[in-house]
């Protein structure tokens, strides 16, 4: 399972990177590149409750082969369009919209799979170590794209990603673990209500998610104008896009690890807290920079970052949810979290063409330690964790 999710990240984060680069080179427009982040995300916002509600209905490892399937044939056919040369930008906007419909019922189902897979008290640590395989992809992934771009071409990072899904496939079609749902007479309407009461009925949970949907709304615009950054202010070429995304998910493994390794800690909010300030601090970094040295050393400092905060609000989440709730709470979390990111880019995607993207990434970063500050001493329900 965890070889098959690695690959399968290794393809989806080369396709991540060639896609932005042949947007911008389609198109030169830094709204497109936004347009393309939302309409990904936007099926995670719109559809991942009632993925929710089917991951506690249906066995979670068939939604999963669905998901897996639909995503390999959207990247087959951007491959195909690309390498007959017949490729346009509103193809390129149509498949992620497409991929990001498949995410929001694979997604509850991931990550309401992941406890059954693990003990309770190993929870942290089994959330952090599955980070790891997702940055060893944000590394790998990335690097391998940069040179596939460079040499090949965009048709290659695309290929390898739709062979990467294989992967996956294959481990969820041997894998032991079963969830077996209860039998239910109750409306897809009346589970989604029973998941939302649940959700607002637990002291923490709401703040979690309030949290979740700012982390991401704020710091996701960084990583869709990476390529702005390297065309408009560096000068350079796809080799040092992938170079800054690897320095990112160096950063991140790094954060992972030191997560994994403390293990059941104590104060799991007040360090989420402390690792967005962080996170806040290292993107304003990254829009002031202006030397390739400073930018990979913020990147890896936003990488770490991220994940040790995504991490640990994420096992918060988990430690609280009992398992028959588990799907459709993981997808009211998955909603606040993923649906962030397309409203974070529309948002930036408006912003950017009026104040420049170093100035809106700016301005995010700051946002993002004003919300940390807020959660550590005025909401305290997340730094009482």
């Amino acid at each position: 399972m965890w070889f098959g999710a690695c690959a399968s990240s290794i393809g989806t984060w080369m396709q991540i990177v060639a896609q932005g680069w042949l947007i911008y080179r389609l198109s030169h427009s830094a709204f497109l590149l936004a347009l393309d982040q939302f309409l990904g995300g936007i099926p995670v916002f719109l559809f991942s409750l009632i993925g929710g509600v089917a991951a506690d209905r249906i066995e979670r490892r068939k939604i999963l082969l669905a998901s897996q399937f639909v995503q390999m044939t959207g990247a087959t056919l951007l491959t195909i369009l690309v390498a007959a040369g017949l490729v346009h930008v509103w193809q390129i906007l149509c498949l992620s919209f497409i991929s990001g419909l498949a995410q929001a019922f694979g997604g509850p189902a991931y990550q309401a799979l992941i406890p059954t897979l693990v003990k309770r008290e190993d929870m942290s640590n089994a959330i952090a170590l599955n980070s790891i395989q997702f940055n060893m992809a944000v590394i790998i992934g990335p690097a391998l794209a940069g040179l596939a771009l460079a040499k090949l071409g965009e048709k290659w990072c695309f290929g390898l990603n739709a062979i990467s899904f294989l992967a996956p496939i294959l481990s969820l079609s041997i894998i032991s673990a079963r969830f077996l749902p209860e039998t239910t007479t109750d409306s897809v309407f009346s589970s989604l209500k029973q998941g939302i009461k649940f959700v607002r009925k637990q002291n923490s949970m709401e703040a979690l998610i309030v949290l979740a949907f700012c982390m991401t709304a704020l710091s996701m615009p960084m990583r869709t104008y990476i390529p702005v950054f390297v065309k408009d202010i560096f000068h350079r070429g796809p080799e040092t896009y992938g170079n800054l995304l690897s320095f990112m998910g160096v950063g991140s493994i790094c954060g992972s690890l030191i997560i994994a390794g403390m293990g059941n800690i104590h104060k799991k909010g007040r360090v989420a807290l402390i690792m967005l300030i962080c996170l806040g601090a290292g993107i304003t970094g990254f829009s002031l920079a202006r030397s390739l040295v400073v930018s990979y050393t913020m990147l890896a400092m936003v990488g770490g970052s991220m994940m040790a905060v995504f991490a640990t609000v994420n096992s918060l989440v988990q430690l609280i949810t009992t398992n028959e709730m588990r799907g459709r709470v993981m997808s009211v979390y998955n909603c606040a979290f993923r649906g962030g990111m397309p409203m974070g880019n529309l948002v930036s995607g408006w912003l950017v063409p009026v104040f420049s993207a170093p100035v809106v990434l700016g301005l995010n970063g700051m946002l993002l330690i004003l919300v940390a500050l807020y959660f550590l001493f005025a909401q305290r329900r997340v730094a009482s964790l």
